[in-house]
């Protein structure tokens, strides 16, 4: 169910009943040449709509597109807000969420998210509040290679355009971190792309959003677990 389709009575109808929140944290940024910016808001997304469509307290709210995203700037097209806006943002979010639904989980799928996530997350629990972090994890490449096309290949096959994929840096993230940190993706990969996306299929990307959603779901019933109605 989506937040937006309803009216503030039917909210409040929910939310008597224990309705949880499920807020998509995304970014808007760019993912190779291939991939559009809003790769990790719609992966944020689809895993928000698996998690409601396995529970029926789950509403999803629109998503936050915008992210901490500085490591990707000299891309055009890339529009970051950084760390200190996204942490009042998400506080000041949890805060008026939590005046209506008693929890809220927050379904970040934007690396350059978690720190502020994680402490925005935690200013929310000193206040009593009732919230959950996720952040989705997967091996293999870590930035517009071939989990996230395969996954945007599953989700929205005519946005990518797979003629324009093109290996990127292939080194292990731990290589590569230290410059990454210090001078952003652009120093190691002029394409922007972490690892090799031409191998992606859209099987591949249904197979690793399942997997990702299972995760999800198992961590909201074992912060909260769902009770038979």
């Amino acid at each position: 169910m989506w937040l937006a389709d309803l009216s503030w009575p039917e909210v409040r109808q929910r939310a008597a009943a224990g309705a949880v929140l499920a807020v998509p944290v995304g970014s808007t940024e760019q993912h190779g040449p291939h991939l559009p910016l809003s790769t990790d808001t719609d992966i944020a997304v689809a895993l928000c709509a698996r998690l409601a469509a396995a529970r029926p307290d789950v509403l999803v709210a629109p998503p936050v597109g915008y992210g901490s995203s500085g490591e990707h700037a000299g891309f055009p097209g890339t529009l970051s807000i950084g760390q200190a806006a996204l942490e009042l943002l998400l506080v000041e979010l949890g805060r008026s969420a939590t005046r209506t639904v008693g929890h809220l989980v927050l379904v970040s799928a934007h690396g350059g998210n978690a720190e502020p996530a994680a402490r925005a997350v935690r200013r929310l629990s000193d206040e009593a509040r009732h919230v959950l972090l996720f952040q989705p994890r997967w091996d293999g490449d870590p930035h517009a290679g071939q989990p996230e096309t395969s996954m945007l290949l599953h989700l929205d096959p005519a946005r990518v355009r797979m003629d324009r994929a093109v290996p990127g840096d292939t080194r292990p993230l731990g290589q590569t971190w230290p410059l990454l940190r210090s001078a952003g993706v652009r120093a190691v990969s002029e394409s922007g792309i972490l690892g090799d996306p031409t191998g992606a299929t859209a099987q591949a990307g249904r197979v690793l959003l399942d997997t990702l959603a299972g995760d999800l779901i198992r961590e909201v019933g074992a912060w909260l677990p769902l009770v038979p109605r």
